[in-house]
């Protein structure tokens, strides 16, 4: 039996490297300014990077599913969190709200029929809804933020759905500096445990704050300082153990005051770069009961 948050036990992820997404110098020097990467990755640099974080999932003795290279991806395709959602009824495929990831949900879903998977539905233009912009809290209550990358059409065919089994609360976001860049709802949020969050709580809104506490959820705070370093986007693998990024010394130390096992990844290249951390990097496609 599969659980619905974004704490339990990781039992199966699909994930993308950097050689199946990057590719080589040359798809990397095309595309990394249109697609707002703060500087081109080095691709040597990347996939040491990320056999690191590889290896760290690996230490959970969860299933990996590596996802294959395509011709119609960019190299935004190294975030899988995004191009697809999961639920009681099978995947959700996603329809981007930045146009040249468009291809990346049947190309992923291609990658997990053979493992079983089904679709439940998929969002169809002009809805659009991306995969960081949805999290579960539990079985029957879900957060999905209203921004640059997923709109009120895409919402409401998300909760057609869902069903109306699932209590879907809607975050709105604040615009990001520049229309291209994305500002995610994990970009705000990392669910740790049933009762715990780490939270940059000066972009939550208070009708979020509330309806957390009122679900019994209590919040590690990030700083103002670390949150530019991408100090709200942590994976929680299992309840209270972490993968986050290095050089994050204030969120660290706090969740480690909260009780939490932290592991960091250096991810320069493959996250910093591009604004992707752990939790982008994944799809998390099963966790346990």
């Amino acid at each position: 039996m599969n659980t619905f948050n974004e704490y339990s036990q990781i039992k199966e992820v699909a994930i993308r490297s950097p050689l199946s997404s990057f590719i080589d110098e040359a798809k990397l020097s095309s595309e990394w300014e249109t697609l707002r990467f703060h500087s081109k990755p080095d691709l040597k640099q990347a996939i040491i990077e990320y056999n690191y974080f590889r290896d760290l999932l690996d230490d959970d003795t969860l299933t990996i599913i590596d996802l294959p290279s395509s011709n119609l991806l960019t190299i935004d395709s190294i975030y899988t969190r995004d191009s697809m959602l999961i639920s009681k009824g099978g995947l959700i495929l996603c329809n981007m709200g930045r146009s040249s990831r468009t291809p990346e949900a049947e190309e992923n879903y291609k990658s997990l029929t053979s493992k079983g998977y089904k679709i439940a539905g998929q969002i169809k233009a002009p809805g659009t809804l991306e995969g960081g912009d949805f999290i579960w809290i539990d079985d029957f209550h879900a957060a999905v933020g209203l921004g640059p990358r997923t709109n009120a059409e895409g919402i409401r065919q998300l909760k057609e759905i869902l069903g109306t089994s699932v209590e879907l609360h809607v975050v709105d976001l604040p615009d990001p500096s520049h229309p291209d860049d994305v500002l995610h709802l994990m970009s705000i949020i990392s669910p740790l445990d049933k009762d715990l969050a780490l939270i940059y709580k000066p972009l939550m809104p208070n009708s979020f704050l509330m309806w957390l506490n009122n679900l019994g959820i209590k919040f590690v705070e990030v700083s103002n300082e670390e949150y530019p370093l991408m100090g709200c986007n942590v994976l929680a693998t299992s309840p209270r153990s972490i993968i986050m990024l290095e050089d994050l010394p204030g969120v660290q130390s706090d969740l480690e005051r909260a009780r939490c096992k932290v592991r960091t990844y250096k991810g320069m290249e493959v996250s910093r770069k591009g604004e992707g951390g752990p939790t982008c990097l994944t799809r998390p496609l099963k966790r346990a009961k």
